[in-house]
């Protein structure tokens, strides 16, 4: 049943809107889905902003790349595998505004498509210092992760 009333559900929400001066930073990200329907997370690494925390595959794109293309670089940079962007499914997307000192940096809006991957060449392993993680979808939810990525996670378990 739809909601009727303006004052509750959606309508009643916070939305939190960035100053316009705020950069919109769009990144890929990617559930890569095993035969067992285990989901790959990868830790980052120290050093990085966010350090510690689980996250999605994937990273910035690149001026020139679509999603997908920056997908197929960063899956072959960070983990090792070869994918097409045939193999790529659209799922859903995240956005997020960082606060200056959320992520260890300056304000920013994250702009993240989601895409499921189920089909890939080669032995993923982790080629840039981060940890990886094969979790089933019902396990996702303890897991420390960026806020952007939290919300993505029960689409994907419903999805799945």
């Amino acid at each position: 049943m739809p909601i009727t009333d303006p004052d509750s559900g959606c309508y009643g929400a916070e939305v939190k809107k960035p100053d316009p001066s705020v950069p919109t930073l769009l990144v890929s990200a990617v559930a890569l889905i095993d035969i067992d329907g285990r989901v790959l997370m990868a830790r980052r690494p120290p050093g990085k902003s966010m350090a510690g925390l689980w996250e999605f595959p994937g990273g910035k794109v690149d001026q020139g790349e679509t999603p997908e293309t920056a997908l197929v670089r960063e899956l072959a940079e960070e983990l090792g595998i070869d994918i097409t962007e045939s193999c790529l499914a659209p799922l859903a997307f995240a956005s997020h505004v960082y606060d200056a000192g959320d992520a260890g940096e300056k304000a920013f809006h994250l702009l993240m498509p989601l895409f499921v991957c189920r089909v890939w060449k080669g032995m993923v392993k982790p080629l840039e210092g981060q940890e990886l993680k094969w979790v089933r979808p019902l396990d996702m939810r303890k897991l420390d992760m960026p806020a952007a990525d939290i919300p993505l996670v029960a689409i994907l378990r419903d999805w799945l």
